[in-house]
């Protein structure tokens, strides 16, 4: 009987010096922890345990037991309440990170200026018929002030990641289209077409000064045309460069461009730069879903006489995100090539599937 209580009197007090053992172990492991403003939950769980297990727990079945209770805690925890919303981002940078991510997929065309359709522009000033007149050789006929007018622009990569990942080069195609649809008199035709493709090296200097940033420049070439002949033909070619200023969900973009020479006996536009200038100022806010623009083009170098503005604003339409309401005004020269030198106020409204921003 002696020998069986001591025996057992033995291996009671075995178990109990190996707990304060492990809880000397365990405390002097946590001790530096305990005094920071948070430990972790294995920490704080194997803390709590160290007081209530059994005397023959090991400290692995302590951790194991440690971490199904967090497992289950957190399943119990909605998504919401375990994760911190990411800091919001500059309009501009969550623009660039979209390209990004889709930048190296295969077959990849991505948005380049706003696509967009105003189901009715109407010009308040009136379109000139006569060029049409002339090269079809009938007095008979007659344009509408009120049209429908889209955008087609879309960009692609031909390469990208060179100098350390901040070098892309790219190609882009822009279809600006004026709709004659409401003038059955004349079987509704597209009035005017131009087309502009464009190729261009994009760099990003990611220097910042009192918060503003320069996220990204772009060198490249354009050529814009309206694909018609005779009297109609419009055409020219520039060399240009974009730099965008960006603060916020603010930004700017300054894009002065060189008209290359032509033949003065090919030229069928030889003043265009009289209107056009050598350069626009552009600018695009986004405000919660709504994104304003404006334009300013050959203003302070025509001394106002041959200018040209537009404003823009697209909202949202119900819940829906990627389509928007969408109001456009221009006032001045340059609307389109054919009318490059005829003065234009128009208004319209439609829809925006892509914007600046």
């Amino acid at each position: 009987m002696w020998k069986f209580e001591k025996g057992a009197f033995m291996v009671h007090t075995f178990r109990v010096l190996m707990k304060l053992v492990l809880i000397l172990m365990a405390t002097a492991i946590m001790l530096p922890l305990a005094h920071a403003e948070d430990l972790s939950d294995m920490q704080r769980c194997m803390l709590e345990l160290l007081n209530d297990a059994a005397d023959d727990m090991t400290m692995g079945q302590m951790r194991e037991q440690c971490r199904q209770k967090i497992e289950d805690q957190t399943k119990q925890v909605p998504l919401a309440d375990n994760k911190t919303d990411p800091p919001e981002k500059e309009a501009v940078e969550e623009r660039l990170e979209t390209d990004k991510s889709n930048v190296l997929k295969p077959f990849t065309l991505m948005a380049h200026k706003p696509n967009y359709i105003l189901l009715a522009a109407h010009n308040f000033n009136g379109y000139d018929a006569t060029p049409y007149q002339e090269q079809y050789k009938d007095p008979d006929i007659n344009t509408d002030d009120t049209e429908v007018q889209f955008q087609i622009s879309i960009k692609t990569p031909l390469a990208v990641g060179f100098f350390k990942d901040t070098t892309d080069l790219y190609f882009a195609y822009t279809n600006r289209s004026f709709w004659q649809l409401y003038n059955k008199g004349i079987s509704s035709p597209f009035r005017e077409t131009n087309h502009e493709p464009e190729a261009w090296v994009q760099v990003r200097p990611k220097w910042s000064l009192w918060g503003f940033k320069n996220p990204v420049n772009a060198f490249g070439f354009a050529h814009q045309s309206n694909g018609q002949g005779g009297v109609l033909s419009r055409s020219w070619n520039r060399l240009y460069a974009n730099f965008d200023i960006a603060r916020g969900n603010l930004v700017v973009s300054l894009k002065p461009w060189y008209r290359i020479p032509e033949d003065s006996k090919d030229d069928d536009n030889p003043d265009i730069t009289d209107y056009l200038g050598h350069g626009e100022l552009r600018t695009a806010y986004k405000w919660g879903r709504n994104t304003f623009s404006m334009m300013l083009r050959n203003n302070l170098e025509s001394g106002f006489s041959k200018g040209a503005v537009q404003f823009g604003w697209s909202f949202p339409l119900w819940e829906y995100k990627y389509l928007k309401g969408y109001v456009q005004y221009f006032s001045g020269y340059g609307e389109s090539l054919i009318d490059y030198d005829h003065y234009v106020n128009r208004l319209g409204i439609g829809i925006s599937l892509t914007d600046w921003l």
